[in-house]
């Protein structure tokens, strides 16, 4: 993830594998240069290897600290484990003991962009820049959809259904939601509070002390409400990974009608077969910014396109470095943004 700094002269920090006895592989950070009472900024972008990619940030930032710099600021366009934020039966909640261990190491300030959940910021005890991608992807949707007044914002889930509202207020535009789809795994259902036994137990028990059991839900069928007949529908969203529920998607509002069908996302990860299956769906285009690289993805998959965002990274880490405020970030950002 290329950001290029010319108002002051950025540190080298490098990272590289030391191979031990039976095959073990640590990673070893050597800072090149005194960082003693310096602001260090620690640009890491989120690899396949993730977990890597998290151990060499967390060994960078230690080494920072005991290097005695004033301030260190992880960049982090996309922050990794994000959507394990919320308890999964006998799980953990992951993304909050990846905040804790960047605290642990010394973080003192964190940029990212587009959380999965605007709450992580609360598991952090440092502050946080949470930045949005939203006005990058609405100036894309202005200036390389010709038609675009003809165009309606698509919520594939009613979950997704705030942030689709959000760009058609924006846009002017109409909005439809798509009820009715498989259930994904972030339902509440799925949560701790789904852990006790459903069934009843025959164990002797007060009358009045019995519990009611919940009524199991049932999926039912697909509906779009709203219009996207000979419509162009943009499907928006955070994150694209598994495209399966994308597809079903643009398969839905062919067969309602949409002539064209666009999906909007700040991070693109696109694993697996990701790109074979946008090939060979009904989907347009899918527009990513550069949050998580992709190069490889677009080009089995020409119908990939990426926005860039490094402007305003490069804009927050300014700002911060010369104390300045970070409000002109977020000009008209609202909450669902």
């Amino acid at each position: 993830f290329p950001v290029t700094l010319k108002l002051f002269h950025p540190l080298c920090v490098s990272a590289g594998h030391l191979a031990l006895p039976r095959k073990l592989v640590e990673t070893r950070v050597q800072i090149q240069e005194s960082v003693r009472g310096k602001d260090v900024f620690v640009i890491q972008t989120v690899s396949k290897d993730v977990n890597t990619t998290i151990m060499e940030m967390l060994i960078m930032v230690y080494a920072c600290r005991t290097s005695c710099a004033r301030s260190i600021t992880g960049v982090l366009p996309y922050f990794p484990y994000s959507k394990q934020c919320k308890m999964r039966k006998r799980g953990s909640i992951v993304s909050k003991l990846i905040a804790s261990m960047m605290c642990k190491a010394g973080l003192t300030h964190l940029i990212t962009m587009d959380l999965h959940q605007k709450e992580i910021q609360g598991f952090f005890n440092i502050p946080v820049d949470n930045l949005r991608a939203s006005p990058f992807l609405l100036q894309y949707i202005q200036e390389e959809i010709p038609d675009y007044r003809n165009a309606v914002i698509v919520a594939k889930s009613p979950s997704s259904a705030k942030r689709a509202q959000s760009f058609a207020e924006r846009l002017r535009l109409g909005l439809a939601v798509i009820h009715g789809e498989a259930q994904d795994a972030e339902s509440d259902q799925v949560d701790g509070r789904h852990s006790p036994p459903t069934v009843k137990t025959t164990g002797a028990i007060h009358p009045s002390m019995e519990i009611p059991l919940l009524i199991p839900k049932e999926k039912p069928p697909i509906t779009v409400v709203g219009d996207v007949g000979g419509r162009i529908a943009i499907i928006v969203d955070d994150i694209i990974d598994d495209v399966d529920s994308f597809v079903a998607a643009a398969e839905t509002l062919k067969e309602r009608g949409a002539y064209k069908i666009f999906i909007m996302a700040t991070h693109g990860i696109l694993s697996s077969d990701a790109p074979r299956f946008i090939e060979e769906s009904a989907i347009d285009e899918v527009v990513v910014t550069n949050t998580i690289p992709h190069e490889l993805q677009k080009l089995q998959c020409p119908k990939i396109k990426t926005v860039d965002i490094s402007m305003i990274l490069s804009e927050a880490i300014r700002r911060i470095h010369n104390g300045e405020s970070m409000s002109y970030l977020f000009r008209n950002i609202g909450v669902d943004d």
